[in-house]
Order: C-alpha cells, then structure tokens, then sequence
C-alpha cells in the first residue's frame, strides 16, 4: 500500500495514534463521548477496509478510493478530536 499511496499512511498513523490515545481514555468518558466513539469505530473499520482496497488497486480506481479514504480520515481525525474534548 505505501508504495501506491504514500501521503496517506501518515494520515493513516495519526488517525490510529488518536484511536489508540482515545480508547485507553474512554472508560472515564460520558455518555455522549461513548455514544460518538461508537459511531466513529464503524467509520474507521470502513477506512481500514479502504485501505487494504488501496494496496490492491492500481491506476484510477486507486486514486479514486484513495481521495475517498482521504476524506474519510480527515473526517475521524476531526471526530476523534470532538470526543477528545468531551472526555
């Protein structure tokens, strides 16, 4: 994969460390921060699925997906910063 899209995988690192970070910080969290975790988990299973897509696909089809992970990322990294502000 990182040979055919190397400008996510940073992307891709940070939205994990911010998972990671996230999760070890959610059982003092409230409800509502739970309530988001839990729809941010299932955007980010469909990211990781992307992405294993990306390392599968060439030419278009790769750069299409790979615009659509993209914006995908960028939308948890900015989820996973709401839920860092609720906790």
């Amino acid at each position: 994969m990182t040979e055919k899209a190397p400008e996510l995988q940073p992307l891709m690192d940070d939205v994990q460390r911010q998972r990671d970070e996230l999760r070890l910080q959610l059982h003092l969290a409230k409800a509502e921060a739970k309530q988001e975790w839990e729809h941010l988990e299932v955007k980010f299973d469909q990211a990781r699925a992307k992405m294993a897509v990306i390392g599968r696909e060439a030419g278009k089809a790769a750069h299409e997906v790979g615009a659509a992970l993209k914006l995908a990322l960028e939308e948890l990294r900015k989820g996973y910063d709401q839920v860092r502000k609720l906790l």
